[in-house]
């Protein structure tokens, strides 16, 4: 198991870099760098990304970069060319790609992630102020798909083949078709405020007065305003936990030690839960932290935007918007490090739970 940890660990350098590699040149296709932000702040013409940029310390890039140059605009030529070169000098764009790039990884390998371009405050920083959100969703609606899923699958496996079972597919496989976020707008509509009812918070995570509540009241307060958002991610959710919980107990139900633990007179409970349900939930146990992971940093983007959850999906998606480069880069890293090393994990827990699975025995 060593050698295969440590060939694992060895494959990791070259994907993280392949992944970063890859984002990176993308990114100098990309029209409207953080500089020509800045310019069009400057000259009136950055919209609604610069506008929110400003509400939360934007204009430092501005301010800085004026304290470094002429900050003069000069009508039809435009502003001052020293002044562009120092802002591209601040930014670090005076020097070619390889160079950037190669700074950028070296200072990534020391957990250097530096400051964002828009904010006065650092990466890191950024980061942790915005995770409660992301982990608040990710594992709720983890667990919450878990109890749904586990007894689902297993109810269907018992009943395949029944009524049961056909309508729950097709309950499952529509619930899995619909996108989370048009299932999100269509409660927005119904329960916030819309057309119809008023019943719910339509943005943040706690009330404004929380601080104030007792502690009842705070929890009560919490889950009010995660009600919707969890609602809508959890349709879509459980389906692939469900239909592998069904198909993993199917394929142990059918083998010999299963005909020969009924034919010895136990009963379809203790065959079920005291020898099926080890094997069959070996998949799905293993799973839980990719599982975890996967609603943690992907599958709440759309929802914190739609429900103005202050995570880290609404963070990568305005430094997107927001050409927010040293946000951009440093949470791929990031997030792109703790999900190989997520997977090595997984497949530890695999050998952990079933001591007759050996890796090493096959090809990474």
């Amino acid at each position: 198991m060593g050698a295969y940890i440590l060939r694992r660990l060895l494959l990791m350098i070259p994907t993280l870099l392949g992944i970063m590699a890859v984002s990176f040149i993308v990114i100098q296709f990309a029209p409207g760098g953080p500089v020509e932000q800045v310019i069009a702040r400057i000259t009136g013409e950055g919209g609604d990304s610069m506008d929110r940029i400003s509400g939360g310390g934007g204009d430092m890039a501005v301010n800085s970069a004026a304290e470094q140059g002429d900050f003069r605009y000069r009508g039809a030529q435009g502003l001052d060319p020293a002044f562009i070169a120092k802002l591209e000098q601040q930014f670090g764009f005076d020097k070619p790609p390889l160079e950037r790039f190669v700074t950028m990884i070296w200072n990534y390998i020391r957990f250097d992630f530096g400051d964002s371009y828009f904010r006065d405050i650092s990466v890191v920083d950024l980061i942790l102020e915005k995770m409660p959100v992301s982990i608040s969703l990710g594992l709720w609606i983890t667990l919450i798909s878990y109890a749904i899923s586990i007894p689902l699958g297993i109810r269907k496996a018992v009943k395949d083949g029944s009524a049961f079972d056909v309508w729950t597919s097709g309950i499952v496989i529509v619930g899995y078709a619909i996108p989370g976020f048009l299932f999100a707008i269509l409660l927005m509509v119904l329960f916030a405020g819309g057309s119809f009812f008023d019943w719910f918070p339509l943005r943040g995570l706690v009330s404004e007065n929380w601080w104030d509540l007792s502690w009842p009241e705070r929890i009560l307060d919490y889950f009010w305003h995660l009600t919707l958002p969890l609602t809508a991610m959890v349709l879509s959710a459980f389906a692939t936990t469900t239909l592998l919980t069904k198909n993993s107990f199917l394929d142990e139900i059918r083998k010999q030690y299963v005909v020969t633990a009924r034919a010895k007179g136990l009963s379809e409970r203790q065959v079920l839960y005291g020898h099926v349900f080890r094997n069959a939930m070996l998949l799905i146990i293993a799973g839980f932290p990719a599982a975890f992971i996967s609603a943690f940093f992907t599958g709440s983007l759309l929802i914190e935007n739609i429900f103005s959850l202050d995570g880290l999906g609404l963070l990568g998606f305005r430094s997107v918007l927001d050409r927010d480069y040293a946000v951009v880069f440093a949470t791929l890293y990031i997030f792109s490090l703790i999900g190989l090393v997520v997977g090595l994990i997984s497949d530890l827990i695999y050998t952990w739970i079933d001591p007759r699975i050996d890796f090493e025995r096959r090809d990474v």
